[in-house]
């Protein structure tokens, strides 16, 4: 099994996707603040590759920002191509603080939107947004000193496709 950087300074093992859990894993990302969202929609592609997951089994989306990534998983999680189910979804974003409340409404939309499709039960959405202060503590958690927090979701979407195999 190979190993990523967690943010947290520790490594952390890239789960192997099971044979039964097989099915296509899902990225939505959004295009607000690219020079971070692509680093994470990356480092998450790579981990779901790592972790055997077949290169047209990973469908990599975008939208226009953060906002429209619930909506977007929303649809994604019912969709079958080709008869292969989704496995999981993965929403990448960025929302970096600013002057005025609204990156606490995105913040909020993104996250209550989030849980409440995870609370649905069809399908795992895992919540790879990045709520910051500043552009540096992004680039530090998008493949920086930090890691990459899109690895991380990848890594947390295998073990949820996972989970209902386990049971």
């Amino acid at each position: 099994m190979s190993t990523i950087l967690n943010t947290n300074g520790t490594a952390l093992q890239v789960p192997q996707l099971m044979p039964q859990a097989d099915g296509r894993f899902i990225i939505i990302t959004a295009d607000w603040n690219p020079k971070v969202t692509y680093a994470l929609r990356d480092g998450a592609t790579d981990v779901l590759e790592k972790a055997g997951v077949k290169p047209e089994n990973i469908v990599c989306l975008s939208v226009p920002g953060t906002v429209e990534l619930v909506n977007a998983a929303a649809v994604a999680i019912d969709s079958v191509k080709n008869g292969m189910p989704t496995a999981a979804v993965i929403v990448i974003g960025c929302v970096i603080r600013g002057d005025t409340p609204h990156f606490d409404y995105v913040c909020q939309i993104a996250a209550q939107g989030t849980a409440e499709l995870n609370a649905k039960g069809k399908a795992p959405v895992i919540f790879g947004v990045l709520t910051v202060d500043n552009l540096q503590q992004a680039l530090d958690r998008a493949g920086g000193v930090l890691g990459n927090k899109g690895a991380e979701a990848a890594c947390a979407a295998i073990y949820m496709a996972n989970f209902p195999h386990l049971l």
